[in-house]
């Protein structure tokens, strides 16, 4: 039986986006610095899921039961244990100083002229082997900020580089939460997704690079740490496994067995013991996006029992209904961008706009007949431009405050994302790159 459609049904997510979005614009126009962070979007669920949980036919004890179904489905338990080890890997590398060494390598590499490229360069790929553009921002602001009181290179600019390489890494690293999600939601393999994004990527970090290059030709040689490569092979070792498309689960267990035995060969005084703590850390560290990727399934659940996914796919299949000439992939291709771009401007998230937005976009997907992987790969495309380019976002807020400088000014040199946006929507006007629908 075809099932009923219930605009009311989406109330208690629009109640979340009201309560996240409200208070962090509240909290902005008192000046309080990371606004939108003050409140977890895992506490700020919680009403709505009460009012989805009053709401609707059907029993309190069966509506509690379909929101923990939801949040049991095997694709949120299985991103939640990859967000485990992803965190796991990333907190025992850190502490062995494999963020350090990666970076100080990168800057040994790197001709005077070719600073600014170089950074954008150096942040891409530890960002693409960390999977996180946060600590990539963290790891590699402090140093851009230290060139530009050696160069007249602006700290806007060099800031601006570093931005767009963490933005690269998040969007194409298979250990980045957004790719976890972009690929579980629309069930399709990360490797099959990466190599998709990669072609749509790749050309705008090749424009940004060159643009970096023309405005950083007036930079100097920096003063460059120490580094081990011992301590960078970690690194090395997951990118080359995840390149290879091998099990993301053996290669993030092998991350964190070599950069433990890596810390316990070479740093002074790092035991077994403490290698177990730091494991621990990188698990405590994501433990609101695990809990809010839980609440998140059983919320989206009890929408769709209700009838409110039904009705916003129908409203939106309505404006991707022309079917001349393949417009209708393109239109449902456009739909989900729109989507997701949208939830990520409301929440100054990108991780959440993709597990807000992921059961829709996997809806639309269907019945446009878009390839799973183009549907992630949007997904995660445009998240990731949003959220290099809001001046509100944390990268930017984090970047502007490492140099103290104006998020505006930081967002405004992104030249990465402003291409990558430009690459993406050619990308859904030409149809390319192609391939065909796998499933994972």
């Amino acid at each position: 039986m075809e099932q009923k459609t219930n605009g009311l049904a989406l109330l208690p997510l629009a109640l979340f986006l009201v309560l996240f979005i409200g208070t962090g614009s509240i909290l902005s126009f008192t000046g309080v610095k990371m606004a939108f962070y003050e409140l977890s979007p895992a506490v700020a669920i919680l009403p709505a899921l009460a009012l989805a949980l009053i709401m609707g036919h059907g029993g309190l004890s069966k509506k509690i039961n379909i929101m923990l179904a939801g949040a049991g489905e095997i694709n949120i338990i299985t991103m939640c244990v990859i967000y485990l080890l992803a965190g796991g890997f990333a907190s025992v590398a850190k502490a062995i100083g494999g963020v350090d060494a990666t970076v100080n390598l990168g800057l040994s590499l790197i001709p005077a002229e070719f600073i600014l490229p170089g950074l954008f360069l150096i942040a891409a790929f530890v960002s693409t082997a960390m999977g996180t553009s946060m600590g990539t921002i963290a790891a590699v602001g402090p140093i851009a900020v230290g060139i530009g009181q050696q160069t007249d290179i602006g700290l806007a600019m060099l800031m601006g580089s570093v931005v767009g390489g963490a933005m690269f890494g998040d969007n194409l690293s298979m250990i980045s939460d957004t790719t976890i999600a972009a690929t579980r939601t629309q069930g399709c393999e990360m490797g099959d997704k990466f190599r998709m994004n990669l072609l749509i990527a790749l050309p705008a970090a090749v424009g940004a690079t060159l643009l970096f290059w023309l405005m950083g030709d007036s930079g100097q040689a920096a003063r460059v740490g120490a580094w081990e490569m011992a301590r960078v092979l970690p690194y090395v070792v997951i990118l080359a496994m995840a390149l290879a498309g091998m099990n993301v689960f053996v290669v993030l267990f092998t991350g964190i067995v070599l950069a433990g035995g890596v810390g316990v060969a070479v740093v002074p005084g790092y035991s077994v013991l403490q290698w177990a703590k730091d494991i621990y850390a990188g698990f405590s560290g994501m433990h609101e996006i695990l809990v809010l990727s839980m609440l998140m399934g059983g919320l989206g659940e009890l929408i769709r029992y209700q009838g409110g996914l039904a009705w916003l796919l129908e409203r939106i299949g309505r404006m991707t209904s022309d079917r001349r000439d393949g417009r209708t992939r393109r239109l449902g291709e456009a739909g989900i961008s729109l989507l997701v771009s949208l939830a990520n401007l409301c929440t100054a998230n990108n991780t959440v706009a993709i597990i807000l937005t992921g059961g829709m976009a996997r809806g639309l997907a269907e019945t446009n007949g878009v390839d799973p992987r183009r549907s992630a790969s949007m997904l995660d495309i445009f998240s990731c431009v949003v959220q290099g380019l809001i001046p509100f976002g944390a990268q930017v807020l984090l970047a502007g405050s490492i140099a103290g400088i104006s998020p505006v000014d930081v967002s405004l040199s992104n030249m990465y994302c402003y291409l990558l946006c430009v690459a993406a929507l050619a990308s859904i006007a030409l149809g390319l790159p192609k391939g065909g629908r796998k499933v994972a």
